[in-house]
């Protein structure tokens, strides 16, 4: 039997939601063992003088604990 857990982060980008996931998932992995899937709760962007200045990504990352 496995019993998981789930965080919830936020990840930014100046290049793309994609990129913000990508960077979210990579930084997930170095603290979290096990990281199974991530769901994304939501997406913003940030506006600067009429142009999109950030991207973020808010996601929750399922991870199965250890025994």
């Amino acid at each position: 039997m496995s019993v998981a857990k789930v965080s919830e982060i936020s990840a930014t980008s100046a290049v793309s939601f994609d990129d913000a996931l990508k960077q979210g998932v990579a930084r997930a992995n170095k603290t979290l063992r096990n990281v199974k899937s991530v769901w994304i709760k939501e997406q913003h962007v940030r506006v600067e003088k009429g142009a999109i200045a950030e991207y973020q990504v808010n996601m929750m990352v399922t991870f199965v604990l250890d025994d």
